[in-house]
């Protein structure tokens, strides 16, 4: 059955381009910090101490953007569209968003938990009934949704092909992006097409893989800067940011750049 709609009411956006000083003179506005959210799954969530190497592309996505767009990443490990609503997460991000900031959403790796009811979304309906409430929230508040299907797992077959794994989630993100006018980041396509250019070997390098661990799906460094990039670069090309919204995007980044900080204390 389709999850029935939240009713959303239309934000009023007021923006004043100019400034006045007591002279009456007009003066240029300073420009104003906008915020991009990220709602989402442990592919692009904030790792701590306790998880490192494993590191989320959310975490290296700041690297690629200006210093006046601050990232908030509410991305939660395990989530899917429906239980990221569920527990209030979407409302949080809502209370918080403003006018002209961005809100971007990549769900499904857990979505297609079949197994699980407390995530499990189908793809042409709930999944996509569920994507609606944070295209709609977002918009309600004067801020702009940005859909973005999920990033690939890493999966070869004996030739050394690299094999979708989403099934029809993608194609879903993608139908719904067109249907509701929202910009699409299809990092789907893009990253299997980086994992293909890459290798099976070379993967290995980008994903999780430890001494005691072979993780297909979750990144270490190198892995999630080289995500982040395609997320800043789409951001670029969809013109959901202008180029001075982005920077190095062509450019070495440190895996001394990211840090795991010490998990938080509730």
């Amino acid at each position: 059955m389709s999850l029935t709609r939240r009713q959303v009411t239309v934000a009023a956006l007021g923006a004043v381009p100019v400034a006045f000083a007591a002279t009456g003179t007009a003066q240029a506005a300073p420009r104003r910090t906008r915020t991009l959210y990220i709602a989402g799954d442990s592919t692009a969530a904030q790792k701590y101490s306790d998880a490192a190497p494993e590191t989320g592309w959310g975490m290296a996505l700041p690297f690629f953007l200006c210093q006046d767009l601050a990232v908030a990443n509410h991305a939660v490990n395990g989530r899917s569209s429906k239980s990221f609503v569920d527990e209030g997460r979407l409302d949080a991000i809502l209370g918080l968003i403003k006018p002209g900031d961005l809100l971007l959403i990549q769900f499904g790796h857990n979505d297609e938990k079949s197994e699980d009811p407390t995530r499990y979304t189908e793809p042409w309906s709930t999944y996509q009934d569920y994507l609606r409430l944070y295209i709609e929230g977002a918009r309600a508040r004067g801020a702009r949704p940005v859909l973005a299907t999920s990033v690939e797992r890493r999966k070869f077959d004996a030739s050394g092909n690299a094999l979708p794994t989403h099934k029809e989630y993608p194609a879903a993100v993608r139908a719904l992006a067109a249907e509701e006018g929202v910009a699409l980041l299809d990092i789907q396509a893009l990253s299997i097409a980086l994992w293909q250019q890459l290798g099976v070997e070379e993967t290995k390098r980008y994903f999780n893989w430890t001494a005691t661990e072979q993780d297909n799906t979750h990144f270490n460094p190198p892995g999630a800067i080289a995500v982040a990039r395609l997320v800043a670069g789409e951001l670029l090309h969809r013109r959901v940011l202008a180029p001075r919204d982005v920077r190095r995007l062509d450019a070495e980044i440190p895996e001394s750049w990211i840090t795991w900080p010490s998990p938080a204390t509730v």
